[in-house]
This record gives C-alpha cells, sequence and structure tokens, in this order.
C-alpha cells in the first residue's frame, strides 16, 4: 500500500487559518472606522448617565440617555452607510473567494483520483500475486497423487 496518507474532505479549512479573527476585525476596523467611534460614543453615554444617576442629577441623566440615543443612531447610520460604500467590494471579495475554492476544489478531486488509481493499481497487483500463488496444478491420476503425498514427506 501506499504510505501517502489519503486526501481528506476535512483537510484544513484555510479560510480560517489564513485569516485570524484579529487580521479580520482590524481590517474591518479599517474600512468602516465610524461603527467603533459610534458604539464608544453609546457606551461613554451610558456609563456618564450610570454616574449621574448615582449622584442624582436628574438633568444630565436625560441628557446622557439623549447623548445614547445619538450614539446608537449615529453607529446605526454608520453601518447602513458602510454597507453600501464597501458592497461592491465585498461582491468582488466573495467572487474571487469562490475562484479560489473552486480551484482548491478541482485540486482536491484531483489529489482522490490519483490516489484511488494508486489504490486499484495496489488491489489489482495484489490480486495477481494472490493468484500466481494459489493456483497449483492438481492432480489427475493416482500416480501424480501418489507423488504428490511422497513428496510431502
Amino acid at each position: 500500500m501506499s504510505s501517502c496518507p489519503l486526501p481528506s474532505s476535512f483537510d484544513s479549512d484555510s479560510d480560517f487559518t489564513e485569516a485570524s479573527r484579529l487580521s479580520k476585525f482590524t481590517r474591518r476596523l479599517k474600512e468602516e472606522p465610524l461603527i467603533p467611534i459610534g458604539c464608544l460614543i453609546t457606551v461613554y453615554a451610558l456609563y456618564q448617565s450610570s454616574r449621574a444617576i448615582r449622584a442624582g442629577d436628574k438633568a444630565r441623566t436625560n441628557r446622557m440617555f439623549r447623548a445614547r440615543i445619538y450614539g446608537q443612531a449615529f453607529t446605526v447610520a454608520a453601518m447602513c452607510a458602510g454597507s453600501f460604500y464597501w458592497a461592491r467590494d465585498r461582491e468582488a471579495r466573495k467572487a474571487s473567494e469562490a475562484k479560489i475554492a473552486e480551484a482548491k476544489a478541482r485540486k482536491q478531486q484531483a489529489a482522490w483520483i490519483r490516489e484511488l488509481e494508486v489504490r486499484d493499481r495496489e488491489v489489482r497487483e495484489l490480486q495477481e500475486r494472490v493468484k500466481r500463488y494459489t493456483t497449483v496444478k492438481e492432480p489427475t491420476t493416482a500416480r501424480e497423487t501418489k507423488a504428490k503425498v511422497e513428496e510431502g514427506k
């Protein structure tokens, strides 16, 4: 048998190994920097409103809750604008990833076919060897049978 391992459908998926979560996150931050800014504004407004609640300042609490709403509205607007702005780029990226995936699938299929051909050739060779060693000429007469028995002793 061949010492090469069989290709596997569970081979590592390069989409997950080539791009880590951190690299994806930094890429998205570079693409759409306004979204994290909106999130920070929202979090800051929530923090300040909680401080105002503890201090008992109702007017500041209401201002901070309004600021939180404005921060959330800014974040949603940034997400929508970024979605429209980067739509073509994402479509192009998906198309290139599809081409890469198709090429990888063809390469894996070719590897499977090569491996199956090697295994098939090995099986045929094994069957031929077994056939050669198992085909023994059977004696046809009593004299040949007696000679075979005497050879075995």
